[in-house]
């Protein structure tokens, strides 16, 4: 096993990949469990396909594909708290919406341009590859910026994520709470995603936090456990990922389902022995 990790550790674009991975599963994992327990965790899964409509204007447009991401997909995240909080298009069905119509703009935009080939896999399911140099080093420093801000605001976001009406009513601006949280989740799945493809993303934001509170109940437990439980399986699908020739992002869910299996045996078998 440390013969294969110091082979794999070898490869240029392996410790690029897992560096990158690892902090944003770490971001991730925070941010998930005040979307999971907001039942709003489907925001991932929306703001991937925003993302992949970006990543398709980017490579029509010869653009960095960071760069040209980021912006859009952080008002898109704006857009779809506002429309969820002022209309009567609530929620998933905003998601719906907003998604659905990103996707399908990223691929009329593919297919008239590079045409639909091996790129658009990437961008559907990632690609350990995908990263370059100028990429890892825009991406460790938002991912510090997002956990820089997250551990700031955490008495904020644990008041707005447990009650949000009282928080309101003690003077905590909600509003601005709620658009530093989707501010941060749409940075962490624009980061995540070259990886993880647009399909998977949304993963790392749902699994570490259900899992979590299989056992845990606390909500400082659940977010340490969460991103414990995060970065370990992370790890572990790229290294399979690399011994097996699996795909990275499809490796890293599976390693995220069996950790949940696993809480969630663990669980039951605690809660026989204390009856």
């Amino acid at each position: 096993m440390i013969n294969t990790l110091i082979e794999m550790f070898s490869y240029t674009f392996l410790v690029r990949a897992v560096i990158v991975g690892l902090l944003v599963s770490l971001c991730a994992a925070l941010l998930g469990v005040s979307l999971v327990l907001k039942r709003y965790s489907m925001i991932g899964d929306g703001l991937s396909h925003v993302g992949f409509g970006t990543l398709a204007l980017a490579t029509a447009m010869n653009a960095a594909p960071l760069t040209v991401s980021i912006p859009i997909v952080v008002l898109a995240a704006f857009l779809l708290l506002r429309i969820s909080e002022n209309s009567k298009i609530k929620g998933d069905a905003a998601i719906a919406l907003i998604s659905a119509s990103s996707l399908a703009i990223g691929v009329v935009v593919i297919s008239l341009t590079t045409g639909m080939n091996t790129d658009v896999c990437n961008y559907m399911f990632g690609s350990i590859l995908a990263m370059s140099k100028s990429d890892v080093t825009l991406s460790i420093a938002l991912a510090a910026v997002v956990l820089l801000m997250f551990v700031f605001f955490y008495n904020k976001i644990f008041a707005v994520t447990f009650d949000e009406n009282f928080a309101k009513a003690t003077g905590v601006k909600t509003g601005l709470y709620n658009m530093i949280i989707a501010f941060l989740t749409a940075i962490t799945i624009v980061l995540g995603m070259r990886m993880m493809g647009a399909l998977l993303i949304s993963s790392l934001v749902i699994f570490p936090a259900l899992t979590s509170m299989r056992v845990c109940k606390k909500f400082k437990t659940v977010t340490v456990c969460s991103a414990f439980v995060s970065v370990i399986c992370l790890f572990i699908g790229v290294v399979i990922s690399y011994v097996y020739a699996t795909p990275t992002g499809a490796s890293v869910v599976i390693v995220n389902i069996a950790a949940f299996l696993l809480f969630w045996t663990a669980n039951s078998i605690i809660g026989r022995i204390t009856k």
